[in-house]
């Protein structure tokens, strides 16, 4: 994988899935559409600099864009859903490449869209081993 750029602009709910990918691409990845965040569940950009930022992962933001300087090896530990869905289940995948994993307070988020998350994710990672 390699850092990449994105104009999610009119698809603002890509950000953390995004955001999740370019943390594993060595180098800097930048999405544009910043300000369509603000006015989420939570303000999404903040959010997901906070968070990741915990695990170790650097993120800007510069105007209307959003700088993931991704490719070092997350760090496991404790991270906060904002009761945002999507922040939620963006860091229970990156979880799922952190050896240790992550405690998510304020996973039950994930709710709100999809309830079978959690079942989904655990039978997906049995299939994988």
């Amino acid at each position: 994988m390699r850092a990449f750029e994105f104009n999610a602009q009119h698809c603002p709910d890509l950000f953390p899935a995004l955001v999740t990918i370019a943390a594993f691409c060595p180098g800097r990845s930048v999405i544009s559409g910043a300000h369509r965040l603000v006015n989420k569940e939570s303000n999404r950009g903040l959010a997901l600099q906070a968070e990741y930022g915990k695990l170790g992962v650097r993120i800007e933001l510069h105007d209307d864009e959003m700088h993931i300087f991704g490719g070092t090896p997350l760090k496991s530990t404790k991270v906060f859903s904002h009761n945002d869905h999507r922040i939620a289940m963006c860091l229970a995948i990156a979880a799922t490449r952190i050896p240790g994993g992550l405690e998510i307070e304020g996973a039950e988020a994930v709710g709100k869209s999809y309830p079978d998350f959690w079942k989904d994710l655990f039978s997906r990672a049995k299939a994988d081993h």
